[in-house]
C-alpha cells in the first residue's frame, strides 16, 4: 500500500542539520506513528513521503518554507529583564517559558543589553534546512475514528 491522505505511517527517522548534526532520530526508540495528509508532520517532508510504501527508506532534504518557515523579525520581543524572576542567571541561548494568550510558548534569549531581553519565539528550526533520513516500517489504512479524531490510536497511542 502507497501512503496517501489518511494512511497511518509507522517509520524511523533521523533528522540533520546542514552541518550533519543530529537534531532528533526514533533510532533506539519506537518508531514514529502518524495520520498522513492532515498536518501532523511538516509539508516538506509529507510531500516526500506520498506514494512511498512499506521497506521504503528515502533522505529528503527540506526548505526552510516547507518546514517551520523563515526566521521572521516580528517573533522578537524586546522586553526588560526586571520582568524575568528566578534564581538563574539570564543567559543568550537559554531557553524560557513565557504565558501569552495562546498559552505557554517557549523563546530563546537572543540577546540581553543592558536593561533590555530581546526573545526570539521563531521555532528553534525556523530559518533552517533540514536533512530526514527515513525509513517506511508500515502503512495500513486509518480507521474512521481516526480519521475524525486527527490523530492515529492504538497500543500507547493517546487517550481522551
Amino acid at each position: 500500500m502507497k501512503i496517501a491522505k489518511h494512511s497511518v505511517v509507522t517509520m524511523h527517522y533521523t533528522l540533520k542539520n546542514q552541518e550533519g548534526m543530529v537534531l532528533d532520530s526514533s533510532q533506539g526508540r519506537e518508531p514514529l506513528v502518524y495520520l498522513h495528509g492532515v498536518g501532523g508532520l511538516i509539508p516538506g517532508l509529507e510531500m516526500e513521503l506520498n506514494d512511498k510504501t512499506t521497506g521504503d527508506k528515502i533522505t529528503a532534504v527540506i526548505a526552510p518554507q516547507d518546514a517551520y518557515g523563515e526566521i521572521r523579525k516580528d517573533m522578537l520581543h524586546i522586553v526588560p529583564k526586571s520582568g524575568f524572576q528566578g534564581e538563574e542567571e539570564l543567559m543568550e541561548g537559554m531557553q524560557v517559558q513565557l504565558d501569552t494568550e495562546h498559552g505557554p510558548q517557549i523563546a530563546v534569549v537572543a540577546k540581553i543589553a543592558g536593561d533590555e531581553v530581546t526573545l526570539d519565539l521563531n521555532h528553534p528550526l525556523a530559518g533552517m534546512t533540514l536533512y530526514f533520513d527515513v525509513e517506511i516500517m508500515g502503512v495500513r489504512e486509518a480507521e474512521k475514528e481516526e480519521i475524525s479524531h486527527g490523530h492515529v490510536h492504538g497500543h500507547g497511542g493517546h487517550h481522551h
